[in-house]
């Protein structure tokens, strides 16, 4: 059963969501960050371009044909090579989270972000999933 983690407390979630990116691809982990529109793609490409900024982290779009050998994809889809982890940028659960091993969910410290948040979080709880939570202020 997938197992969902809740990142909350973020400050910028586009670089919390570079961070564990190349925390999962330095841990042998291959993602897929999936954002809820063009632009957000386009910002998160061009971050993963500059993080970290001493290292490279190999990256594409799911429709390009490097996806399938790369350990980070962006994708907006439902066309993803591999079923790892889910990294989601989105405000409400994607309809497909089950068929990945393990879903990461940000959170901001914007309110409305936060109440959004609380919903995900409920909505995988009353389903039976594992969930653990990390507070970004705390670290």
């Amino acid at each position: 059963m997938t197992k969902v983690d809740f990142y909350t407390g973020s400050e910028d979630k586009l670089r919390t969501a570079c961070q564990l990116s190349h925390k999962a691809m330095q841990n042998g982990l291959r993602v897929l960050l999936h954002a809820p529109d063009e632009a957000t793609a386009d910002k998160l490409d061009q971050l993963l371009w500059h993080y970290p900024p001493t290292a490279f982290m190999p990256h594409c779009h799911s429709h390009e044909a490097d996806a399938a050998t790369l350990p980070v994809v962006i994708g907006r889809d439902e066309a993803f090579p591999h079923s790892e982890l889910l990294i989601s940028l989105h405000n409400a659960c994607l309809p497909f989270f089950s068929r990945f091993e393990r879903v990461i969910e940000i959170v901001s410290q914007d309110d409305a972000d936060a109440k959004l948040g609380r919903e995900r979080y409920v909505f995988y709880k009353d389903r039976g999933y594992e969930l653990r939570h990390f507070d970004l202020r705390k670290t």
